[in-house]
């Protein structure tokens, strides 16, 4: 590893005026920092960002905690996370909580001991009030900022996340003015704030619509594919007639539609499909699926937005980001007779 003292003595200069060449201080001439960058970069000289954080107090670091790099959504929110701090001339340093809490508390309290400058996090969801880990965040100010809805246990917080309640509406809307009126809602897990915003939405737009609300239209679904399948099949061990089905996601709705399919019903000739997040894997399911686009890429840039202001000093506004519809080919007019088996 190439020292300051090795550049310091090939330059003939001092350790400490090699130093301040590495810090652009301006009491060195222009022609000395010129000579001794040519020859720190000629000799393969790579700055200690350790060391000059402990000089700066800043780590120029950023953690990031998501549930999982395989979860589509939070891959795209990563790829422009990383390019903008990035830019920033800060690094970046990943976590997965795989949806576990004793795992969440465990990475964030692993990046509190790096001194990071801040930290960006999607919430691992759960029941009680307080989560100690939060607690502490607030009491030492670290930079934080959600990605996703605020919940009672981590309140407080600067947060960036999709309208989800108007994003359902929006998709229920579009099957009502189908001519849609037996909406099937597959739910996702009842502890998400997310979840929650997804079946209010889609309860407004059949209450604005003078539908009287069904619950015997409303499955338990989850989140992923398996999660989907299951709901489908209980939905038509229980035949509540439906002409169409909404997933709190696309992973949900593509594991019900693919039930559906095999059990020989037509999309959407019999059932129309809609889903929501515009995951990669929904244009090119067997049949191309109709959903709510997030702007997943924009909803990185503004956590590192906010992130920039709460550096700064500044309190940034909530971001709440808006989403639009992705027609395909598995929304259609109901059929004539409703099929429930």
């Amino acid at each position: 590893m190439v020292r300051l003292k090795d550049i310091a003595e090939r330059a003939n200069v001092s350790v400490m005026t090699v130093s301040k060449v590495m810090r652009d201080a301006s009491d060195i001439s222009a022609a000395t920092k010129a000579r001794v960058r040519d020859l720190a970069h000629e000799m393969g000289y790579v700055p200690d960002s350790n060391a000059q954080g402990l000089r700066n107090r800043s780590a120029k670091l950023f953690g990031l905690v998501i549930s999982s790099t395989t979860n589509p959504i939070f891959a795209r929110i990563l790829m422009a996370i990383e390019q903008r701090v990035s830019e920033m001339g800060y690094d970046l340093m990943l976590g997965l909580t795989m949806n576990n809490v004793e795992r969440e508390e465990l990475l964030v309290r692993r990046f509190l001991s790096r001194r990071m400058d801040g930290l960006f996090i999607r919430p691992v969801y759960r029941m009680e009030p307080k989560a100690v880990v939060y607690e502490d965040l607030r009491r030492i100010k670290t930079p934080t900022v959600l990605l996703g809805q605020s919940s009672t246990f981590c309140s407080g917080f600067h947060t960036v996340e999709i309208d989800d309640v108007a994003a359902s509406q929006t998709a229920t809307e579009h099957l009502l003015q189908l001519g849609h009126k037996r909406i099937a809602f597959l739910s996702g897990p009842q502890i998400s704030p997310e979840a929650q915003e997804r079946f209010e939405g889609y309860r407004r737009a059949l209450q604005d619509a003078g539908i009287e609300f069904d619950e015997r239209l409303v499955f338990q679904a989850g989140s992923t594919v398996e999660e989907g399948r299951a709901a489908a099949v209980q939905m038509l061990n229980e035949s509540p007639g439906f002409t169409a089905l909404q997933g709190s996601n696309d992973l949900v709705a593509i594991g019900a539609a693919g039930v559906l399919l095999d059990q020989g019903f037509k999309i959407p000739d019999d059932v129309s499909v809609i889903g929501f997040g515009n995951v990669l894997t929904s244009e090119h399911f067997r049949v191309p699926l109709t959903t709510m686009r997030q702007p997943k890429f924009g909803m990185g840039v503004a956590a590192v937005e906010s992130m920039q202001k709460l550096l700064a000093g500044e309190i940034p506004s909530p971001r709440r980001l808006p989403a639009e519809i992705v027609v395909r080919a598995s929304a259609a007019k109901p059929p004539k007779k409703m099929r429930t088996k």
